[in-house]
């Protein structure tokens, strides 16, 4: 990074000019192309939190600054982190769909005296990339561990994994693994595939050869995952009996009217269901949905950015606005709150989201595609995290 393009800033912090009636929140994130769903939907949890909340934090006005990434691409990533801090002055910096993303922006944090909240990606080290990185998303290790249990409990013995070949398609496939296999279930095969595959037919022949009576799978949600199922679909594996399991990713509820019936019964296990029957849930949904201008597209990526939102309040509350991202990152380790996932609290050791993870069945429901709870793993951290 070149550090002359920062200097204005730290002379600015130096003078004691970084004070600012406005706040700035730089948000990067696929707002265009493939996932931006995704992008639209941290869009609709920041619009939800300031309609439910107001757009001013301690007396200070906040200001949302978007940077569209339509795909993974840490090189564009860091510029445009860049860019947020040195050419708008961003206080705050959110978003990161994919983890390649939020790990090539960590490095910019500590120099730029500024806190990342990552509202999506999922691997577990992001946490240990920068003091000043807090996540109120999930990890793939955190959602995928749960799963393994659940095949065991329902019998099954053999399972094939087939996952993305990124960081946490490689976090997921390592949780199931080891619960599984320490459990007494064996992989018959462990396949991970490029992250552009979009013909899965030779993958479903690879499953089916394989003698597997369940396939764990794990894609990152948008086209990809609809793919997936349907060719799950298509080339037999469900009619044939073979299990899919997956973390939640695989069945995001904008993709279920798509796959109606076909999705019946498939278990996942996941941080959030747009189904959560709660009062905070409520409220969220209604105002996200608003701000999306359909309940139908609504996402997990939109509670993270929802809490993500109320993280920074409290960190501008604990700085009086001041830009200290030591300060800031430090007032919210151990904070507690109810999210419309249900009941969270931020590791001060790593920085990451302590939840429920449930498990969760596609039902049909008053005509309606859900999510539908059936089961709760209480306050699970994440397995996957070491320390540095």
């Amino acid at each position: 990074m070149n550090k002359l393009l920062l200097a204005p800033l730290a002379v600015a912090l130096l003078s004691g000019t970084a004070f600012a009636d406005t706040i700035k929140i730089g948000v990067v994130g696929p707002f265009s192309g493939p996932a931006a769903l995704q992008g639209r939907n941290f869009q609709a949890g920041i619009d939800a939190w300031l309609a439910l909340n107001g757009s001013q934090v301690a007396g200070h006005d906040l200001e949302i600054v978007y940077r569209d990434l339509p795909a993974a691409d840490p090189a564009q990533s860091a510029a445009l982190t860049q860019e947020l801090v040195v050419g708008e002055g961003v206080q705050y910096l959110a978003g990161y769909y994919y983890t390649p993303d939020a790990m090539a922006a960590a490095p910019i944090l500590e120099e730029a005296n500024v806190p990342m909240v990552v509202f999506n990606a999922a691997t577990s080290a992001i946490v240990n990339a920068s003091p000043y990185v807090v996540r109120t998303s999930f990890t793939t290790w955190q959602t995928s561990t749960p799963m393994a249990s659940v095949a065991r409990e329902r019998g099954i013995d053999k399972v094939i994994t087939v996952v993305s070949d990124y960081g946490p398609g490689i976090d997921s496939e390592n949780a199931f693994v080891a619960g599984f296999t320490g459990a007494g279930g064996e992989i018959v095969e462990s396949i991970r595939m490029p992250m552009n595959t979009n013909d899965f037919s030779p993958i479903m022949q690879r499953i089916k050869d394989s003698g597997a009576e369940a396939v764990f799978a794990f894609l990152p949600a948008g086209p990809a995952t609809l793919g997936f199922m349907q060719s799950y679909v298509e080339n037999g594996l469900k009619s044939a009996g073979v299990a899919l399991l997956a973390p939640g990713d695989l069945t995001q509820e904008p993709d279920l009217f798509a796959l109606g019936d076909n999705a019946l019964g498939v278990l996942t296990t996941f941080h959030y269901a747009v189904s959560h029957d709660s009062p905070e849930n409520h409220a969220f949904v209604a105002a996200a949905s608003k701000a999306l201008g359909s309940a139908a597209d609504l996402s997990f990526p939109a509670v993270g950015a929802f809490d993500g939102m109320y993280v920074i309040s409290r960190m501008i509350e604990a700085t009086g606005g001041q830009q200290d991202a030591a300060k800031a990152v430090e007032a919210v380790k151990g904070l507690a709150w109810t999210s419309p996932r249900g009941p969270v609290s931020i590791n001060p050791e790593n920085r990451h989201m302590t939840q429920n993870i449930y498990l969760r069945e596609v039902a049909q429901v008053d005509g309606q595609y859900i999510n539908k709870e059936i089961q709760t793993f209480e306050n699970q951290g994440d397995p996957g995290w070491k320390a540095p």
